[in-house]
């Protein structure tokens, strides 16, 4: 795993070597490093071992992407800002399959880090509402929820927000049966 400056200092390399090139009459060794460059350049902004977590999320093997974010050993120096986010983002799709409280503390790392898009940001939020709900936080949930679907532009989550207000309307019910109610006292003393 390269520090994000060492791919800067790289690209910035070949391309003096590109310059010196086409100083040289070397036009094409000129332009294939140049070409070499911007796959540094990047990889500056988006992270490899990201990208491919996201491959291996898309087939749904979850251990495979774990892997590949797990090759990422210190994120603060070999990522940037986004990326960070993008880093926590997945660790909590990882992570939520199991622990919600360790799902929770890195969608929230997440958001605030900042996603760059929109749908992935909708995402996050949703499944922060998903967990506030789980742990009855009603009013977070509903706050995030309302956050998601403004988000959700294109309409990529509209049945998983549908979903989960049907849920939420459907806990907001009665828990009492009809016939059942009351105290537990006034229940004994009617059987």
């Amino acid at each position: 795993m390269y520090n994000k400056i060492i791919k800067l200092i790289i690209a910035a390399g070949l391309i003096a070597f590109a310059v010196y090139q086409f100083t040289e009459s070397n036009i094409g060794n000129g332009i294939m490093l140049i070409l070499l460059s911007l796959i540094f350049i990047f990889l500056y902004f988006k992270n490899e071992f990201i990208l491919l977590a996201f491959l291996k999320l898309r087939k749904q093997d979850f251990e495979g992407a774990t892997k590949w974010l797990n090759k990422i050993k210190n994120p603060e120096t070999a990522l940037v800002k986004k990326q960070q986010g993008y880093y926590n983002y997945l660790h909590g799709i990882m992570v939520s399959q199991s622990n919600m409280n360790d799902a929770e503390k890195y969608f929230k790392k997440a958001i605030s880090l900042g996603l760059s898009m929109d749908h992935d940001l909708a995402m996050a939020k949703l499944n922060l509402a998903g967990i506030a709900f789980s742990k009855r936080r009603k009013i977070e949930a509903q706050k995030l929820l309302t956050e998601a679907t403004k988000l959700d532009k294109q309409g990529m989550l509209t049945d998983q927000i549908k979903m989960m207000k049907d849920n939420m309307k459907r806990a907001v019910g009665p828990t009492q049966h009809y016939g059942a109610g009351g105290s537990v006292r006034s229940q004994k003393r009617r059987g």
